[in-house]
């Protein structure tokens, strides 16, 4: 069989080894369903993607995004580590400084700013909606959220391509020595069909501005180091709810310190349109060879 060439990448990384590990198999023409959940099932990362011919016209690619268990119609990382895939093996152009990709949730455009190892993707979010708000918005909240103290805003569930609860908290310094219920916050993501909790707290910090942790116990994951969809609905969370307040056209966030890792996005609010992203390094890139038992 024909070698496929694959990449394994460090998405939102402010450096390497900071962000969250992406797989990309770069050509998955005559790749089943079912071969392609193998495939993710042996890599074992949190997503794996597929890049494939578009369907849509509009598109330049299209990408399957794959957990070890099943597939998804949309997450951040994947997204933007693919569309990084597509630039570095020269499979689609920008066009007017944006590539458009073709996902379960639709076709996306994807921001490219600068070149090199300085090049920024942004993936304009999905859109979002809140659908409560408030420390008694679900009966098993309050036991998610035991042991950190609250920020500003009230506590939301929220919908965009993935469905988060948010919560802000109060003070970094509280955010990133917090232990929390990991039980607890399964209990409430199962029970409200949702990812999980993401917490987000402010920050004096001059490199960024929010510090966040992101807990997606619905889809069996402790905490995530990285997350583009979460971050994104966040940003139109508080975009919402202060629109005339510093964070509300964009900011830096700094995430995933406290479990080893060092990620840096971006948040960018243009027109009441969210673009969350930020830099992927490509640590392999190699020859795949997967045959089908």
């Amino acid at each position: 069989m024909n070698p496929t060439r694959y990449l394994h990448l460090d998405v939102f990384a402010a450096r390497h080894g900071g962000g969250n590990h992406l797989g990309v198999v770069t050509d998955a023409r005559g790749w089943s369903a079912a071969r392609m959940q193998r495939f993710a099932r042996w890599t074992n990362l949190v997503e794996t993607t597929f890049l494939l011919p578009p369907d849509d016209p509009r598109a330049g690619y299209r990408v399957r995004i794959f957990t070890p268990h099943k597939e998804i119609p949309f997450a951040g990382h994947p997204s933007v580590g693919s569309a990084h895939a597509v630039l570095e093996c020269g499979l689609a152009t920008p066009v007017d400084g944006l590539l458009w990709q073709e996902c379960g949730a639709g076709v996306l455009p994807i921001r490219v700013e600068g070149a090199g190892g300085d090049r920024r993707l942004l993936l304009q979010s999905p859109g979002e909606r809140v659908l409560r708000t408030g420390r008694d918005a679900h009966p098993l909240l309050a036991a998610a959220l035991g042991g950190i103290g609250p920020g500003t805003l009230p506590p939301a569930l929220v919908d965009g391509g993935r469905r988060w609860w948010l919560a802000e908290v109060d003070g970094e310094a509280a955010l990133r020595a917090w232990q929390p219920d990991h039980s607890a916050i399964g209990a409430l993501a199962h029970a409200s069909d949702s990812m999980g909790l993401c917490a987000f707290a402010r920050s004096a910090d001059p490199a960024y501005q929010l510090v966040v942790r992101a807990f997606p116990a619905g889809v069996g994951i402790v905490e995530d180091p990285a997350s583009g969809a979460a971050n994104g609905l966040i940003a139109a969370y508080i975009a919402q709810a202060e629109p005339h307040g510093p964070l509300a056209r964009g900011y830096t966030v700094s995430q995933g310190r406290e479990i080893g890792h060092d990620a840096q996005l971006v948040a960018r609010v243009v027109d009441g349109t969210v673009w969350i992203g930020g830099r992927t390094h490509t640590i392999v890139d190699g020859a795949l060879a997967w045959a089908d038992p």
